[in-house]
């Protein structure tokens, strides 16, 4: 049991570190006069953590940031494993598709901002084109790298039996692969959070980072800094919850 703690990330001793540091920064608060404009105290930061959850206000931005980065997790998720199944299965789809592909892979998520709001303006679809966009390229590799990673001996089999495409990838390809593409999905989830936040911050008037932003300009450091807290609180708890269904799927989580 204490052995899954630790792989969950539930090992008290991690909570050393930031325990010792927001104390020591809330002593410093304390004795100095640093511009309260700029700078805020845990303990002002714990109370807007508590003021704008009791109000509603980030559990509402949250659902919105969630909502974007989840549609687009899952959306870029199902174009990444269609387009890496048929490349890693065969190597001259893969090799005539080399150079568009790695052409776009290098390409920021946020660089496709301008592009995404001309074609779907401000709101939702907008940031699940440009999230979608972030999480197919993580996925579409490590969907192919799994495949190619397949014992030989098991495709054989499927050839010798006669199976179809469809049934060679449906009975033997994904669930070869499927402990990768969980590990896959894990790391499209951190991904998806960071670019809807960042997408929020910088145009989108939705979500929790849209909130941060609001937080900055209207002078609120507290709240500014409460808001930035609970998206971490928020990814952590997400990718413990992964952690926690791969080990019950899989055995010892990756």
């Amino acid at each position: 049991m204490k052995a899954q703690r630790r792989r969950l990330g539930f090992n008290w001793r991690g909570l050393v570190l930031p325990l010792v540091f927001l104390l020591s920064v809330e002593l410093i608060a304390m004795a100095s006069t640093i511009e309260r404009d700029a700078f805020a105290a845990p303990s002002a930061v714990l109370a807007a953590a508590i003021r704008t959850l009791h109000s509603g206000a980030a559990l509402r931005a949250t659902s919105e940031t969630l909502i974007t980065a989840g549609s687009g997790l899952l959306l870029g998720f199902v174009i990444g494993l269609i387009g890496g199944i048929p490349l890693g299965l065969f190597r001259r789809a893969d090799q005539l598709m080399m150079v568009p592909l790695e052409s776009l892979r290098p390409v920021p998520p946020v660089a496709l901002i301008p592009l995404s709001l001309l074609i779907f303006g401000f709101g939702y679809a907008m940031e699940i084109a440009v999230v979608a966009f972030a999480v197919i390229g993580p996925i579409f590799l490590m969907t192919r790298s799994a495949i190619r990673g397949i014992e030989p001996q098991l495709m054989e089999v499927s050839q010798a039996l006669g199976l179809g495409l469809i049934a060679r990838v449906t009975k033997i390809v994904l669930p070869a692969i499927l402990p990768r593409i969980f590990v896959a999905f894990r790391i499209a989830l951190g991904i998806a959070l960071v670019v809807a936040v960042t997408v929020e911050i910088t145009a989108n008037p939705l979500g929790l980072g849209y909130a941060m932003t609001i937080a900055q300009q209207s002078l609120q450091p507290d709240l500014m800094f409460a808001l930035l807290l609970w998206i971490g609180l928020t990814g952590w708890s997400l990718n413990a919850l992964l952690l926690r269904a791969e080990s019950r799927l899989f055995g010892a989580a990756a």
